[in-house]
């Protein structure tokens, strides 16, 4: 009898967690598919909640924070009351250090994020701030590529910040064009870990590469 009921909870507890499993994966799938829109419709802060609010309660999962940092970042880039952006750049961080905590460590995604979140710091007042916040940025996209050399997200940013570069200093639309080739051969190839995990960026690498010709 003590056996019965023993595997009867047994069973009951896997079904549930297969429930909460799945609940997880679509909540999250749905998620993940507005971000590509978020940006033209301007909720990308409301996205960046979902993801918390998804990461709270779960407690275990690394990449509802994660979601939610980069959206948090990405608000940042379209705030345009300069003011609020540190504030919002210091939400990203907070985000994507739980994100890490539950990760185990840091990694190439992880990295991109913390790169993203430098800028939008630098961005604030890029001649003043650049000295601070452009190694900052610089350094996290080197670890994320060397974490993951296919990952092609550190390579789009790193043509980004090319693009942005005054062509004096080493940057300008020719040298950016060739990062944005490559990223683009190499989304052309990435293969995410899982269903989840992140795989965006080849949209907006199009996005640039056709603003270099």
């Amino acid at each position: 009898m003590k056996k019965t009921i023993l595997s009867m909870i047994i069973l009951f507890c896997g079904i549930t967690l297969f429930a909460q499993s799945d609940r997880y994966v679509s909540t999250m799938k749905k998620n993940i598919g507005m971000l590509d829109s978020a940006m033209q419709k301007g909720n990308m802060a409301e996205l960046a909640n979902n993801f918390e609010r998804i990461g709270d309660a779960e407690k275990t999962q690394w990449l509802p924070y994660y979601y939610a940092a980069y959206a948090t970042v990405m608000s940042s880039f379209i705030e345009k009351d300069k003011s609020k952006t540190d504030a919002i750049a210091d939400k990203a961080e907070q985000l994507i250090t739980k994100a890490e905590g539950l990760a185990g460590k840091e990694n190439s995604e992880t990295d991109v994020i913390k790169s993203m979140i430098a800028s939008s710091h630098m961005m604030v007042d890029p001649q003043s701030r650049y000295m601070e916040y452009g190694p900052a940025s610089a350094g996290n996209i080197e670890k994320a590529k060397a974490l993951d050399p296919t990952n092609p997200r550190p390579v789009y940013l790193e043509g980004q910040a090319k693009f942005y570069t005054p062509e004096a200093f080493g940057g300008g639309k020719a040298p950016a064009k060739v990062l944005f080739e490559k990223a683009l051969a190499m989304f052309d190839t990435f293969k995410p870990k899982s269903e989840l995990d992140p795989n965006w960026g080849k949209g907006t690498t199009l996005y640039f590469l056709s603003m270099t010709k």
